[in-house]
């Protein structure tokens, strides 16, 4: 699933393209995704204008001229493309929709944005602009882990306490948002924290590392434009190339990269998900 990073990605490359365009059509292929799609989703979209375009966890929202925010989650598979002639630049040409374009919004600047979902795990929602704290999928989300409310002092009260694996407890969303098991593992890594410490036994110094790191991580990623494992696509169609920056995720019996360290990565798994770490430098 797209962590922060990709979502992210995938944001900076739409808002150029969409923000202050009113959308001339919405093309609503299907009922639903992961959930049934809001009454009347298509009238809803057409003739509305998108002011901002902003990201929280690993949600794109787009508040709109109606009052509403349009809410989209990518899921599992999920791409959003843009084709069309876009203020004289040229994209890509509009070609007919495809098996699983399940959205599609025209604008009024000749742009097309098009949801493709094969395993429809995605979702798309609208809600009240002025309530979008308290919606479903928002209203239980930590602080954001670029913003200013991510810091020391705040991860220190989170995790007081707290006798899950310092790996389990950053996949929390309720914790921090946004954050999955590619860059906690990389962020682990960084900060030479083992994944299986208890979160309420890190030091104050052991979680002013954490916290560096876990920043550290998602600039680099950001900057590589996300990873592309599996379905992974910018809205050009290009990959995003992290991936080849991985230190331990997917590097199991590879050499630690730790200057001077000669341990070994190892992977365990945990809650259900694989954990790659270096048990030589990590503890």
């Amino acid at each position: 699933m797209p962590e922060l990073p990709e979502v992210e990605t995938v944001m900076r490359g739409l808002e150029p393209v969409i923000t202050g365009q009113r959308i001339t059509c919405a093309d609503i292929r299907r009922p639903d995704l992961r959930w049934p799609f809001p009454p009347d989703m298509s009238a809803r979209l057409t003739g509305a204008c998108v002011g901002r375009l902003w990201r929280r966890s690993k949600y794109i929202l787009a508040d709109l001229s109606t009052g509403e925010t349009l809410i989209v989650h990518l899921g599992m598979s999920g791409r959003i493309l843009i084709s069309g002639q876009v203020q004289g630049e040229f994209h890509h040409p509009l070609t007919p929709t495809a098996k699983h374009d399940h959205v599609v919004l025209d604008f009024e600047n000749g742009a097309r944005i098009t949801f493709n979902d094969p395993r429809r795990f995605g979702a798309m929602d609208l809600a009240s602009s002025r309530d979008l704290a308290r919606h479903r999928m928002l209203r239980n989300l930590g602080p954001e882990p670029l913003g200013n409310q991510f810091h020391e002092d705040y991860m220190e009260g989170a995790f007081k306490g707290r006798r899950t694996p310092v790996k389990s407890a950053l996949l929390d969303q309720r914790l921090v948002a946004g954050l999955g098991n590619i860059y906690v593992c990389e962020a682990l890594h960084r900060a030479g924290i083992s994944p299986e410490k208890q979160a309420g036994r890190l030091t104050r110094p052991e979680i002013g590392r954490l916290v560096l790191a876990i920043v550290a991580t998602l600039n680099d990623a950001i900057a590589a434009g996300g990873s592309s494992l599996r379905d992974f696509r910018h809205t050009d169609g290009e990959l995003g190339y992290f991936q080849h920056e991985f230190r331990v995720y997917d590097q199991e019996g590879n050499p630690c990269l730790t200057p001077e360290c000669a341990g070994i990565i190892s992977r365990i798994t945990q809650s259900g998900r694989s954990t790659f770490f270096c048990p030589q430098c990590q503890n």
